[in-house]
């Protein structure tokens, strides 16, 4: 493991830095060149990390909780104001106690519901651009989408204030490292005061009752912190990840009209393409963990102590769990995708990203079928330990 492939400016064997703008710029050819000849790789960033690469280690790790916790938090080298979000920061049995009240809101059953509200936004949404033939999808359609979902039908949070909390959660996510922590503190304070609100409130029935009512921790009712806590995450996952596949699937099918031609003449296939593009366009790149004893993986000893990061994205472009990883293929029998994580901490909001993909691809689609990127533009992302595509120019034929 000493050279990585030629489009990198850093060895990211073992100088590898999740921040690097090259990770940013050649995010598949590092990923493809880290499953193929480094399964851990090393950062000497801040305290130091390793990264694991191919799926069977990363799956391995994800589902042994007790020797790769998660209550250190999922940031890497953290700064020390840095706020916890639950139960993603959390270790069974506590977690667990907090997905039993929490996954009922979540379940298939539940999103099912809320199919009709999803169509009625993406449709909303498509009416102010489809006319004029041309649109930048991610602030027109994809950073819009999730969060009128979410806000519209499981957390009531007014709708007035989402672009101050959709703005707040992206600085945090991807901003300046200064810029982070006090991003987030904004968004904590937000919800805290609306947690309070609503307790004073007659019950709704809906997930902030259940937030606000709590659960035990050792026995004694969980502290005010872990409820915001919780809020937290439930905000954070529901508006910083599904924007990022959303954009992906619809850049996908702009570069690619044979597939995208191919789901119109089979929409059966729309799920399959909703699994390749979180497969190939993975929002949650590598969550961090912390080593609890002495392990080997992947070849490497680590210490505990040690902290690692899982690295999804790579895991779901290994070969030797998916045939030809690299293809975006709607006829997959079997699609191997780490996307929505894997153990204990599998993705709450799963079922609800699958329905706001397979919504906007098929709304899309049936609004706008003949697209493409527009002349002279492409895509530009950011990278960390999650990714998202921050344009996509299009442009189609009109009727006028």
């Amino acid at each position: 493991m000493t050279e990585t492939a030629h489009t990198t400016r850093r060895d990211m064997h073992n100088d590898f830095d999740i921040e690097d703008v090259s990770l940013a710029e050649n995010f598949e050819e590092v990923l493809d060149d880290l499953v193929a000849r480094c399964p851990v790789a090393h950062s000497t960033v801040g305290k130091g990390y390793h990264v694991i690469n191919r799926h069977a280690d990363v799956r391995r790790a994800g589902q042994d909780w007790r020797t790769f916790s998660s209550a250190d938090g999922w940031l890497l080298n953290p700064p020390d104001e840095s706020i916890p979000i639950l139960p993603e920061d959390l270790d069974p049995p506590y977690h667990d106690t907090w997905r039993r009240v929490l996954n009922p809101f979540f379940a298939p059953k539940s999103v099912e519901g809320i199919e009709d509200l999803a169509r009625k936004y993406a449709r909303q949404l498509l009416d102010g651009f489809a006319e004029k033939g041309e649109c930048e999808f991610v602030a027109d359609f994809a950073a819009q989408l999730p969060g009128l979902i979410l806000f519209n039908s499981i957390v009531p949070v007014p709708v007035e204030d989402l672009p101050q909390l959709f703005q707040d959660i992206d600085t945090y996510s991807f901003g300046p490292l200064e810029d982070r922590i006090p991003a987030f503190a904004r968004v904590y304070e937000y919800l805290n005061t609306y947690l309070k609100s609503r307790a004073e409130q007659p019950a709704k029935g809906d997930v902030i009752d259940v937030i606000n009512a709590g659960v035990d921790r050792d026995g004694q009712p969980c502290p005010w912190e872990d409820k915001v806590h919780i809020l937290l995450d439930v905000i954070f996952g529901g508006l910083a990840t599904t924007t990022h596949a959303m954009s992906g699937a619809v850049y996908h099918f702009a570069t690619h009209p044979e597939i995208r031609k191919d789901l119109i003449a089979h929409p059966e296939l729309i799920p399959n393409a909703v699994e390749e593009t979180v497969r190939l366009y993975p929002p949650v790149v590598a969550p961090a963990r912390t080593v609890r004893k002495d392990v080997e993986i992947g070849g490497v000893q680590l210490k505990a102590g040690d902290r690692i990061a899982l690295n999804y994205a790579a895991a779901s472009r290994d070969p030797e769990a998916c045939a030809n990883p690299t293809e975006f293929d709607i006829r997959r029998a079997d699609i191997v995708q780490a996307a929505f994580g894997v153990g204990v901490h599998r993705c709450l909001g799963a079922h609800l990203a699958r329905l706001e993909l397979r919504v906007t691809i098929e709304e899309f689609l049936a609004r706008i079928p003949d697209f493409e990127l527009k002349p002279g533009t492409k895509p530009s992302y950011e990278s960390a330990q999650l990714r998202t595509m921050k344009n996509l120019h299009l442009v189609w034929p009109t009727s006028a």
